[in-house]
């Protein structure tokens, strides 16, 4: 992996080589296909493709460029996790970008950006509204009603927003500041796989 501090833009150390989202507003959708999801810029382009790999032991998200070109793969660290570490890696050079950490409460969803290496927290994800989200684990049909997250730098400051839209598929909207080092890549991960985990 690149050394953070390389750049002063502290988003190059963690993007993946595959890809280049430097749009700041995306939309992830849910395909007819349960957990498969294609992810759009502003233009309406597809830049992902993603879908999770059924019958393994370990969850495996492989997403896919535009092109149909290898990209990263974000997958579980534990056997049928149900919340916990997730690794992305970078399709082009093998190697850990970030992991995604699902602090699974009741109350809140939570994930977090990490570095791989050090553990230091880049982002967080957290869910707006608490009901909803202890909803969700206990009465399925509180699945139908769409969540909304917000996006927090290392610091605290709040950079974007992840929004449910309410549709036949599931549908988000991710929004990240444009001047924010926040990785784009994760927090698009992030959307597929919180959504994926979200329909259990």
């Amino acid at each position: 992996m690149s050394d953070p501090s390389a750049s002063g833009a502290g988003s190059t150390a963690y993007d993946i080589s595959t890809v280049d989202l430097d749009d700041d507003h995306y939309e992830v959708k849910q395909s007819m296909i349960r957990n498969k999801y294609v992810v759009r810029d502003s233009a309406g382009n597809v830049v992902l493709r993603g879908k999770q790999k059924l019958f393994k032991m370990k969850e495996e998200f492989p997403f896919v460029t535009g092109d149909d070109e290898d990209a990263f793969s974000v997958k579980a660290g534990g056997i049928l996790d149900i919340a916990g570490d997730y690794t992305i890696t970078d399709a082009g050079t093998g190697e850990e970008v970030v992991v995604l950490d699902e602090d699974y409460s009741l109350f809140v969803e939570n994930w977090t950006i990490r570095d791989p290496e050090t553990g230091e927290a880049l982002a967080t994800i957290q869910s707006k509204n608490k009901l909803l989200s202890a909803l969700r684990h206990l009465v399925s049909v509180a699945n139908l009603v769409p969540n909304k997250y917000e996006i927090f730098d290392a610091d605290g400051g709040h950079v974007g927003d992840i929004e449910g839209q309410f549709s036949l598929r599931d549908t988000y909207t991710v929004d990240i500041d444009d001047d924010s080092n926040v990785p784009k890549e994760a927090v698009i991960a992030a959307a597929c796989i919180l959504d994926a985990l979200e329909n259990k």
